[in-house]
Parts: structure tokens; C-alpha cells; sequence
């Protein structure tokens, strides 16, 4: 072979191996699959607001309702002013006691709280609050609480 022609050839292997993209001879590692799984979602936590307890049995439908739609919801009800009414020994309204409904929510993992500033106003212990809800020191304050540092949603029924 001619020298020209041998550099004619090399030229023109060079600059076809310049034009042409390498492949590796090897598999490229696979790609990472992304988690099908989701995030878990933040629990749902609601604070109810009782302080008319004639409206009781209407907000515990509304808490019955609730569970019914979003089982793991976390639901406290607080109670204050008039609102604690329905959460004293042996209350009852014209549809029976209220100890039994509060008993079946209490055993789904609603909590219910009274606030001691109203038994103090009708000097009236701890111990005249059924035994399914907890006595804290302030109702509202209890509110506040539980919507500026826990993340608690607020509702009215």
C-alpha cells in the first residue's frame, strides 16, 4: 500500500470514529426506579367546639359522620361555658343519657376535654365529669393549643 493511501485510510478511520458516537460495551447500570410507594399522608386532626351543650347530640353525629368518612382521623372535642353539660355525671337530655354515646366515640379514639375554669365558676370538682372525658385547666386555651402547636383544624357544629 502506498503511504497516501495509508494515510488516506487512517484519515478516514479517524474521522469517522470522531463522528460516531462510543458506546460502552458493557450494560449501563439500570436506571433507579422510583418508590411507587406515596408519602404517608399527615393524620387528619380535628378539634371540635362545644360550648352549648344543646348541641350535643348533633356534634357527635357530626364526629360519627366524621370517623364514618376518615376512620384514622384524630378528633378531641373541648367543652366549655354550657358546653360541659353533657359531660357531667348522670346528664341525660330527652333521648336518653349521653354517657353511652360518648363511651362508643371515646372507645373509636375521640377524646374529650372539659375545661376547669367552668367547674370552678359552678364550684364543681373533677369528679363530677364522667369518666370518659379529662378535665384540663382552660377550654379555650385548650383550643389554641391544640390549633397553634398541634396542627388541630378548628370546627364549630
Amino acid at each position: 500500500m502506498k503511504p497516501t493511501s495509508l494515510l488516506t485510510a487512517l484519515l478516514a478511520a479517524l474521522s469517522f470514529a470522531i463522528a460516531t458516537p462510543v458506546v460502552a460495551a458493557t450494560n449501563p447500570a439500570p436506571a433507579k426506579v422510583a418508590s411507587k410507594k406515596k408519602p404517608a399522608a399527615p393524620k387528619e386532626k380535628v378539634v371540635y367546639h362545644i360550648n352549648d351543650a344543646s348541641v350535643a347530640r348533633i356534634a357527635m353525629r357530626n364526629v360519627e359522620n366524621h370517623l364514618a368518612a376518615a376512620p384514622d382521623a384524630k378528633i378531641v372535642v373541648v367543652t366549655h361555658g354550657k358546653g360541659i353539660d353533657f359531660l357531667l355525671n348522670d346528664a341525660k337530655d330527652d333521648k336518653g343519657p349521653y354517657q353511652g354515646q360518648v363511651a362508643g366515640l371515646k372507645e373509636k379514639g375521640v377524646e374529650f376535654r372539659v375545661c376547669r375554669n367552668t367547674l370552678k365558676s359552678r364550684n364543681l370538682g373533677d369528679d363530677a365529669v364522667i369518666m370518659e372525658a379529662q378535665v384540663v385547666p382552660s377550654g379555650v386555651a385548650e383550643i389554641g393549643k391544640l390549633q397553634a402547636k398541634e396542627g388541630y383544624v378548628y370546627l364549630k357544629p
